[in-house]
């Protein structure tokens, strides 16, 4: 019966909460936004930071994967490779 695919009370709630967060987080973004743009930024120059940022995001998770299969084929961690690619636990 349809009733038996809408979500009980407590997954309602929950639902419920998660669109109250993702609104208050939309809210918090919207108001950032408008801080650099009295800063003087333009909207195609954040644009373009956050497609840079995805670029990079993209490179690193190669890099990541990369490293992680090294490890794999020497029998050590990805932690003991660092040093040797003058990489920082950070990076």
């Amino acid at each position: 019966s349809p009733r038996s695919f809408q979500p009980n009370g407590a997954s309602e709630k929950a639902l419920q909460c998660e669109i109250e967060e993702l609104k208050r987080k939309d809210l918090a973004l919207d108001q950032e936004i408008a801080q650099l743009l009295s800063e003087g930024y333009s909207l195609e120059e954040l644009d373009k930071h956050i497609s840079l940022l995805h670029e990079y995001n993209e490179i690193k998770d190669a890099g990541q994967m990369l490293l992680g299969k090294l490890a794999v084929i020497r029998g050590v961690t990805t932690k003991q490779l660092y040093p040797e690619y003058d990489l920082e636990l950070s990076d």
